[in-house]
């Protein structure tokens, strides 16, 4: 039986938000495969126009991806969550262990700098190419030593994969069973402490159109891509070197590739606002049935961006609802945007107020938009700025073709996950309870009522569905 959305007007972005909501349990669409869109790994230069300047592209090109996470859930609930990622409920279970034996220097994994911030850490994921070598399997970073981790990281390039040799079967082909989306999606945006006129904004996906998902679906977000691991791409960590970044480490100074095809001259000098970002902290507070949100401001930050994603259901599946509520001034979705962006969008998105500028250190999640309870899977990102070094510098002559040696691009950003009004103190209840004890007994109300507690089994069978 064929599901209602036409098959051509849903995107794989819109797939991802149902899916992610937990209103599809399977994608709608089967994926194809498609050709890779053409990158720099060995493009070549395009003929100039016009009198402009030839520009080759470079003959190595290396990617760092620099993260910083925060949270403060418990070990063994960020270690089940992150496992629930890729491996459903087994995978929780090998994270939640994972996450209660913790203080382990190793284990570190390539991708940890995309991860959904559920644990805390400092992650930075490394690859480099050259067009010299194009099937390259290791390579060397020579790396400063306020890295805190010796004279050198070893990349290490996966094996291509085997092919798979075909065998023909007698299975009756069959009509794929295409699953109807069930349930409402309502979005909430914008500080303050009260919700603005005209929201939410609230979609049926059981009755909605293709134009109604397009017109709902408003996410911005530009993520490029920055290190990859993958045959021909050394990369860092690896199998052979999991070493965990220290806490202390510091990526100032001078990194250098070595390599069979990687030319001699790669070295590149990172600054300051290059290096791993302090870790966001964010004090909770719960006043009147909304969320004070403050923190302190972080250096090097371009901006920050906010968004909470919880739910309310009333009898069946069918009457569940997914809400989302973002630090936005206009309504976004803010999937794509807790990531890496480049700089000019995030300039572009403050001017537009989707970002909050690197200025702001409050802001409020509106009463009433999350129950009395206000539970919600909370996400903030603190963005710091893309950089690209290349060598020897472009001429200032136009005549004069630009061939780099290298390219080193840089992405650097902050993280925070949480439930909603805090895990440590749940809501604010441990900041009111300490006011209250300087407090002399005359001036206490005992009689005053105590919040409905979140118990963290509850938060932890809504991550991961059960």
């Amino acid at each position: 039986m064929k599901t209602f959305v036409a098959r051509r007007r849903i995107t794989p972005l819109m797939q991802g938000a149902l899916i992610t909501c937990g209103l599809l349990a399977e994608p709608l669409l089967t994926t194809a495969q498609t050709k890779p869109a053409a990158s720099a790994q060995g493009k070549a230069a395009a003929p100039a126009k016009g009198g402009a300047q030839v520009v080759k592209a470079p003959v190595a090109l290396a990617f760092i991806d620099v993260a910083t996470s925060a949270s403060d859930m418990p070990a063994m609930m960020s270690g089940a969550a992150q496992g629930a990622q890729s491996g459903g409920f087994f995978g929780a279970l090998g994270g939640m262990a994972r996450g209660a034996t913790g203080g382990n220097d190793r284990g570190n994994a390539f991708g940890n700098t995309h991860s959904m911030g559920f644990s805390s850490g400092k992650y930075v994921d490394v690859s480099v190419y050259t067009s010299k070598n194009p099937s390259l399997g290791e390579a060397t970073q020579t790396i400063p030593a306020g890295m805190n981790l010796g004279e050198s990281l070893k990349l290490i390039a996966p094996v291509p994969d085997k092919p798979v040799a075909y065998t023909p079967s007698e299975e009756t082909p069959s009509e794929p069973n295409y699953e109807k989306p069930k349930g409402k999606i309502s979005i909430y945006w914008g500080c303050g402490e009260t919700v603005r006129p005209g929201q939410p904004r609230t979609l049926d996906v059981a009755k909605s159109s293709p134009e109604d998902y397009a017109k709902f679906f408003v996410m911005r977000g530009k993520v490029t891509k920055g290190a990859r691991s993958q045959p021909g791409n050394p990369s860092w960590p690896n199998k052979v070197d999991d070493r965990k970044v220290p806490d202390t480490a510091s990526l100032v100074g001078q990194h250098q590739f070595v390599g069979n095809g990687i030319p001699d001259s790669f070295k590149v000098n990172l600054g300051s606002a290059q290096d791993l970002m302090a870790p966001i902290e964010l004090l909770q507070t719960k006043k009147d049935g909304g969320v004070n949100l403050e923190w302190k401001s972080i250096a090097n930050a371009r901006g920050y961006f906010i968004s909470v994603m919880g739910g309310q259901q009333s009898g069946n599946s069918d009457s569940a609802e997914v809400i989302v509520w973002t630090s936005s001034e206009l309504p976004d979705f803010g999937f794509g945007l807790v990531d890496y962006q480049a700089n000019a969008d995030i300039d572009k998105w403050i001017n537009e107020k989707v970002i909050l500028p690197s200025t702001t250190t409050k802001c409020d999640v509106p009463k009433g938009i999350f129950g009395e309870q206000g539970a919600g899977m909370l996400r903030m990102i603190a963005y710091g700025s893309d950089a690209f070094f290349a060598y020897p510098p472009r001429p200032a002559d136009p005549k004069v073709a630009w061939e780099p040696d290298w390219q080193t691009k840089v992405r650097v950003k902050s993280t925070f996950s949480s439930i909603l009004g805090g895990m440590g103190d749940m809501g604010g209840r441990r900041s009111q309870q300490s006011s209250q004890s300087s407090q002399s007994p005359q001036q206490q109300k005992p009689e005053q009522k105590e919040e409905p507690k979140i118990k963290p089994t509850d938060v932890l069978k809504g991550l991961l569905g059960f």
